[in-house]
């Protein structure tokens, strides 16, 4: 099971950004997909989460009417579609998956399996 992160970098303030997270050596058709992040010095937030068996979502209060999960099974990808970028969204992000029975998760401990991550800063 390996998952790889991209798509992060530098945006200004208001500007967009969208992370993919790819899947290797598994399909995602029976796992959960989250999206967390972690500022330097916070603990690690969920952002958002997606199951790819249901569609089911989940977004954070914080990400809520800004970023969209969405997932092409197709290519074994679930995409972080980030608008209205925040210098408060500044951070590392990472995707993560494990087997749900159905829904998905935004609890980090509830997945075994991560990507590494990529960073994302928003500036002014």
């Amino acid at each position: 099971v390996q998952l790889q992160a991209s798509g992060g970098g530098l945006a200004k303030v208001g500007g967009s950004l969208r992370l993919s997270c790819a899947a290797s050596g598994f399909t995602l058709d029976y796992f959960g997909i989250g999206w967390f992040r972690q500022a330097p010095g916070k603990e690690r937030e969920g952002v958002s989460c997606i199951s790819v068996s249901d569609g089911s979502t989940y977004y954070g209060d914080s990400v809520k009417g800004r970023f969209t999960i969405s997932r092409d099974n197709a290519k074994n990808t679930v995409y972080l579609q980030m608008n209205s970028l925040k210098p408060e969204d500044t951070a590392v992000y990472y995707c993560a998956t494990d087997i749900f029975p159905s829904g998905c998760s935004h609890g980090a401990s509830d997945y075994h399996y991560w990507g590494q991550g990529t960073q994302v800063t928003v500036s002014s």
